[in-house]
Order: C-alpha cells, then sequence, then structure tokens
C-alpha cells in the first residue's frame, strides 16, 4: 500500500532500526522509544490487522514474535514480555497495518503497560449469551 507508513518500512524508503527479518516478517524498534526494546513486528504482506490477515501469514507474525521475544529474554536479560496488538480504530489501533507489539520488561522497570478496564455491569452469563461461539 502506497500510503502506509510501515510498507514503507519494508521497501526500505523510510529508516528503522531493524531487529530481525526473514521472508514474510520485518520487526523494529517502536520511535516512541517509550520501553526498552519496544518492538513491532509486522507482515511484509500488507493486511490491516488479524481481521482480515490470512492465517499463514499470521503463523509467520506470531513464529516471530515468539522467537523474538524469547531472544529477548535468554539473551538480552529481559525476565518477560508483553505482546500487545489492536485490531480496528475502537481498539486504538493507530496504523492500519497489522502489527504485534512486544515489550521486553525487567525488574523494576516502572511500566505499567497492561489496561486497566473498568468493572462491567452485565453479568458473566449475559456476557458468555453474547458472545459464545455456538
Amino acid at each position: 500500500m502506497k500510503d502506509c507508513i510501515f510498507c514503507k518500512i519494508i521497501a526500505g524508503e523510510m529508516p528503522c532500526y531493524k531487529i530481525y527479518e526473514d521472508d514474510f516478517v520485518l520487526a523494529f524498534l517502536d520511535i516512541s522509544n517509550d520501553g526498552n526494546g519496544h518492538t513491532l513486528v509486522v507482515p511484509k504482506k500488507h493486511c490491516t490487522n488479524i481481521l482480515d490477515c490470512e492465517e499463514d501469514v499470521l503463523s509467520k507474525v506470531f513464529s516471530a514474535v515468539k522467537k523474538i521475544s524469547l531472544h529477548y529474554v535468554k539473551n538480552c536479560g529481559a525476565t518477560g514480555v508483553n505482546v500487545l496488538n489492536a485490531n480496528g480504530k475502537d481498539a486504538e489501533q493507530s496504523v492500519f497495518h497489522l502489527h504485534i507489539h512486544i515489550v521486553p520488561r525487567f525488574e523494576n522497570d516502572g511500566l505499567k503497560v497492561f489496561p486497566s478496564l473498568k468493572q462491567n455491569s452485565n453479568s458473566l452469563q449475559e456476557i458468555q449469551a453474547k458472545l459464545k461461539i455456538n
């Protein structure tokens, strides 16, 4: 896609701080620099998010996410990782090219990454009845 910033990075039209690359995936540091090693993993084939991504592409993306996450823990001193993803505008997706965030975590790093959600007023039974896949 010609107007997609991640497609431009993949094509080499824009610079990035590359962490990992194979034939299907590119991983690079998030320019926000808001966490020590905050990484974005993107498929080289454009898709908007997991909702329209082909299964084989999604599989390759998550395989790379695991590989990079293990590297951060085994070789880079991280004690864990947060893996985050947003799908759609109302889910706070900001770049409409599938991307998975990996945030390496370190003891006492002071980051609060996991969302804090408000208590839902609907019962779990009501929610289950609406969401259950039959």
